[in-house]
C-alpha cells in the first residue's frame, strides 16, 4: 500500500488535506490522535509523562490531562524534546503495526489503495520516514495561518509560542517531495491533491487503475 506522510505547521490546512484524500478512498492516519490514545489509562506511557512532567497532569481516573501537559510540554523546545522522546518511540511502533496489515495481508483487509499519514511533529520521526513512499507538506504563509488560528479561537500568543517549536517553512519544503499550496481558499489546494491522485492511479473513489 502506498503511503504518504502529510506534513504542515500549525492551521497550514494539513488536517483538511488528509480528510479530502480520505474521502478519495485512502485510509488517514491522525498521529496527534494515535498519541492521544497513548494518555489513556493504563497506556505504558502515562507513569512516564507523569514522573517527566508532574503526576497533577492525571486526572482522577489516571488519564492524561492533555491541555495540563501541552501547556508544560510546550513550554520550550527542551521540555518538548523530552515529551517527543517518551512518546514517539512508542508511536513509531504502533504506526508501524498499523501500516504493515494493509502491506502484507491484501486477502483478509480492505481494499484500500494508500495510507495518507499526518504527520505534526516531523523533526523528531524522521526515524520512520522510511515508512513513506512519499513525503508532501501543505503551505500556507505565517500570517495566514496566524489569522485562522485566531479565527478558530486559539489566543494570539499561544499560537505564536506554538508556531515558533516547529519547524521552519525551508525546512518542511527540504523534508519533502512535494507542496501543496493552501495559502488561500481558491481552490488551488483541492485541485492539487486531485491532480495528486491522477499521477498516481488512484481516482476519486479510492480505486487503482489497470
Amino acid at each position: 500500500m502506498f503511503t504518504l506522510f502529510l506534513l504542515g505547521n500549525i492551521a497550514s490546512g494539513k488536517s483538511y488535506a488528509a480528510r479530502y484524500l480520505e474521502r478519495a478512498g485512502g485510509l488517514r492516519i491522525d498521529l496527534d490522535q494515535m498519541a492521544k490514545d497513548l494518555y489513556q489509562p493504563g497506556s505504558a506511557v502515562v507513569a512516564e509523562l507523569a514522573d517527566c512532567f508532574g503526576w497533577d497532569i492525571l486526572d482522577e481516573t489516571g488519564g492524561v490531562v492533555t491541555a495540563r501537559l501541552a501547556s508544560r510540554a510546550f513550554a520550550d523546545d527542551e521540555q518538548t524534546a523530552k515529551l517527543n522522546g517518551i512518546v514517539h518511540p512508542v508511536l513509531v511502533e504502533r504506526l508501524a503495526d498499523r501500516l504493515l496489515p494493509y502491506g502484507c495481508c491484501v486477502a483478509t483487509q480492505p481494499n484500500v489503495p494508500f495510507a495518507v499519514v499526518e504527520v505534526s511533529a516531523p523533526a523528531s520521526f524522521l526515524d520512520a520516514f522510511s515508512l513513506a513512499d512519499e513525503v508532501a507538506t501543505v503551505w500556507a504563509p505565517l500570517d495566514v495561518r496566524r489569522g485562522r488560528a485566531i479565527a478558530r479561537g486559539m489566543a494570539p500568543d499561544d499560537f505564536e509560542r506554538r508556531a515558533a517549536l516547529q519547524p521552519s517553512d525551508e525546512q518542511l519544503k527540504a523534508w519533502s517531495s512535494i507542496v501543496f499550496d493552501n495559502a488561500a481558499a481558491d481552490g488551488r489546494l483541492e485541485a492539487a491533491l486531485d491532480e495528486w491522485l491522477a499521477c498516481h492511479g488512484f481516482d476519486r473513489a479510492g480505486e487503482t487503475d489497470d
